[in-house]
């Protein structure tokens, strides 16, 4: 999102995914459609008035068509507003799950941008709402609608649509050049807050940095530098948005003016020139009510147009994104075979394993030992598709495998904790589990004493610091959330690590008993956990 010039094959491209992507039928189309009948019927309704007033015949029939319609045109014009914001509603869940979906099932090794995860997730989602729910309609209905009040108009004094059409082509010609240039500058704008998502989002994570070397201030000033830049840009998008608007209030203007004049003219007999009609004072009325109508239809565009360029602008963040396709499912416990595998991670010099082969036989546990460095953990994160697979074949029961996400119970060397209870962090794993399932697997990990001593038990409340836990109560709480997970896949990376004798003795137990009926692989480099293992790979040094 870094380039600004687009070309036209980029902008049909554009409209093509949108287009694409609010799909269905457009029911606020006909609605709208049917408010320019109605209003149609309306100005009718003021015309008969007007001729009745005038002792042309009765007046209530002309004012019960005016109640009438004015109430139809209230009603549809609601109804079409309400099911534009529930087709808009729809397009934009299933794009922020597009979004998510993507991020986390992004290329093995890739980090994330976490401002451009939140403006994708947030920015470019909303942008789409006023798309579906305005934009589109209004753009098919200023296809149609001028052309149905035309027909009307020239039912009444062909003259007055004539004068009608010829404001059309300029106001047409200003609003493309005026359209234009509200594109780029919405583009500029979007790549604008994404830069300052990207900034805010950066310094908060590394906020300790910050505060430890007494940068706040420079950095504090530099945000705001940012922001000011995102709100000049904002205010130019404006700029131009204005314009379109004095454009199009302009010509209707002058539509409804030079309507005016022929009309008032016409009537008096004041013509400097003859003309091919005779207008009575209902028709005369009738043109004259149904002028506004013919710009009004534009007018809803012009409204929503800024809404267009603010969901092409979107698109361009959502159109790289790639649909996942999921690995299809092992059910029981499988074989793994890895062979020749090779793990380079972007920007490294050196890969992380390098040439590796071996297999793991349905049910096995397996350990795998070496110095830091020698790429076991990269090891498992290749299995879970969080490292990417440079060279080599990865397999699970004969299939290739692309990711054992979802699939695999996994407890990583930094186990993750939600800001929840003890309870929803363990229900991660597995949703539906019951009561009796969260008791079973908290006995299991031994957690009995952790929650005893703590007055919520299951429901009390952690941060993502873990609340006082250890680091042995940290690692016992995810061995409970992936024995949670039915999955015929065990994967634990240095479940051990930095505890004392006694505590690694029963989390050993644990995990001994856990691992049983499971296709397991331990990273480790305790003897201790390894001697629970069926078969012991040793890795090479780091590279």
């Amino acid at each position: 999102m870094t380039t600004i010039a687009h070309d036209a094959p980029t902008s049909r491209m554009q409209n093509r995914w949108l287009k694409d992507a609010a799909g269905g039928r457009d029911r606020a189309l006909g609605l709208l459609l049917l408010d320019t009948l109605a209003a149609i019927g309306f100005a009718g309704g003021i015309a008969g008035a007007v001729a009745a007033v005038a002792g042309q015949g009765a007046l209530w029939p002309w004012a019960l068509l005016m109640i009438g319609m004015g109430a139809l045109r209230g009603l549809f014009a609601m109804l079409a507003l309400r099911m534009g914001a529930v087709r808009a509603g729809a397009v934009k869940r299933t794009q922020r799950w597009r979004v998510v979906a993507a991020s986390l099932h992004r290329q093995a090794g890739t980090p994330i941008d976490s401002g451009l995860l939140a403006t994708q997730a947030v920015d470019a989602v909303e942008a789409l709402d006023g798309y579906v729910a305005r934009f589109m309609p209004a753009r098919r209905a200023a296809a149609i609608a001028p052309i149905l009040v035309l027909a009307a108009t020239a039912c009444a004094s062909w003259v007055a649509a004539v004068i009608l059409a010829a404001t059309l082509f300029p106001f047409v010609a200003a609003m493309i050049l005026a359209g234009g240039a509200a594109a780029d500058a919405s583009r500029r704008q979007f790549v604008a807050l994404h830069r300052l998502s990207a900034r805010f989002a950066d310094r908060v994570r590394a906020l300790p940095v910050v505060l430890a070397f007494r940068a706040e201030i420079r950095e504090t000033e530099a945000i705001g530098t940012t922001a000011e830049d995102l709100a000049e840009r904002t205010m130019c998008v404006l700029r131009v948005a204005f314009l379109s608007s004095a454009a199009l209030e302009f010509f209707a203007a002058l539509s409804v003016a030079l309507v005016a004049v022929y009309c008032g003219f016409s009537l008096l007999g004041l013509l400097p020139f003859a003309v091919p009609e005779t207008l009575t004072l209902t028709w005369a009325f009738f043109a004259l009510a149904l002028a506004p109508e013919f710009y009004a239809p534009m007018r809803r565009l012009a409204a929503a147009y800024h809404d267009k360029q603010c969901a092409e602008t979107a698109a361009d963040t959502f159109m790289p994104l790639v649909e996942h396709r999921r690995t299809a499912p092992v059910h029981t416990a499988a074989p793994l075979s890895l062979r020749d595998v090779t793990i380079h991670y972007p920007g490294s010099d050196v890969p992380a394993v390098s040439g590796m082969s071996f297999s793991v036989e349905a049910g096995e546990t397996v350990a795998l030992l070496g110095p830091s460095g020698s790429g076991k953990t990269s090891v498992l994160h290749l299995l879970l598709g969080l490292a990417p697979l440079s060279a080599g074949t990865v397999e699970a029961g004969g299939v290739p495998l692309t990711s054992l996400a979802g699939q695999a119970g996994w407890v990583g060397q930094h186990p993750l904790l939600i800001a929840a209870t003890i309870r929803e962090n363990l229900l991660l794993a597995c949703p539906q589990a019951d009561e009796l399932a969260i008791r079973r697997v908290v006995a299991a990990a031994g957690l009995g004493p952790m929650l005893a001593s703590r007055p919520g038990g299951l429901d009390s409340p952690l941060d993502t610091r873990g609340s006082g836990l250890s680091g042995g109560e940290r690692r016992r709480l995810a061995l409970a959330r992936a024995l949670l997970n039915p999955a015929p896949f065990l994967l634990l990376d240095e479940p051990t690590a930095h505890l004392d004798a006694h505590a690694e003795t029963a989390l050993i137990a644990t995990i001994a008993s856990a691992a049983r009926g499971r296709t397991t692989l331990i990273a480790t480099h305790s003897p201790a956990l390894a001697a629970i293992a069926t078969r012991v790979i040793h890795l090479g040094p780091a590279a």
